[in-house]
This record gives C-alpha cells, sequence and structure tokens, in this order.
C-alpha cells in the first residue's frame, strides 16, 4: 500500500525558495531538475524507508537529490499508523547544521 506524501510549511516554502535559487522560471533545464526533485520525493510513497535515518534525529530520515555539488537533502518522516510521509525539511546539502523543530 502507497503512503500519502505531505509536506510541512516549512518545506514547502524550502521548496519555493529553491525553484526561485535554481531559476526555474527562466530556465528550462532547472525547472526539469525542479521537476524531478518534485518526482523524487513523491517517489517515496512507494517505499520510505529506502532512505538511511538522519543522525540528528533517528526518528527521521533522508533523501539526497542531485549531483555534487548540488545536492539537495530532503529530511522527513514516516508515520507508519496512518501511512503518511511528511517532508519536514529540504536544504542544500552544503549548509552547516541546522535546527529540526517541526512545525
Amino acid at each position: 500500500m502507497a503512503y500519502r506524501v505531505s509536506l510541512t510549511r516549512r518545506a514547502e516554502r524550502d521548496l519555493a525558495n529553491i525553484y526561485r535559487v535554481v531559476s526555474a522560471k527562466t530556465s528550462d533545464t532547472a525547472h526539469i531538475w525542479f521537476l524531478r526533485l518534485r518526482e523524487t520525493i513523491a517517489s517515496l510513497q512507494d517505499n520510505p524507508y529506502r532512505c538511511p535515518t538522519t543522525p540528528e534525529d533517528e526518528h527521521l530520515r533522508y533523501l539526497l537529490y542531485g549531483k555534487k555539488p548540488h545536492v539537495y537533502r530532503v529530511i522527513y518522516r514516516v508515520i507508519e499508523g496512518s501511512k503518511q510521509i511528511v517532508v519536514v525539511h529540504i536544504r542544500h546539502g552544503a549548509r552547516s547544521e541546522f535546527s529540526l523543530k517541526i512545525q
């Protein structure tokens, strides 16, 4: 059974910021890259446990997307009881440590 993928407000803001930063509005290549990022996030519905847990919190997992030096880290939680995946945060892999305060 497939899981339902949802994004927190923070993750939605992260995606909007990524769209702007990569210039997806004005570049066909960047737009396609961005669409593939969204598709990759959606693909978690089929096998959310394929990604490792985060070092920050064993209840969170992360998916890496992109190629160096443009790797993004999608941090998410699997809620088994409701068959749901909640994407908490999406960040560039080169960013320094951060706090995982879930909204």
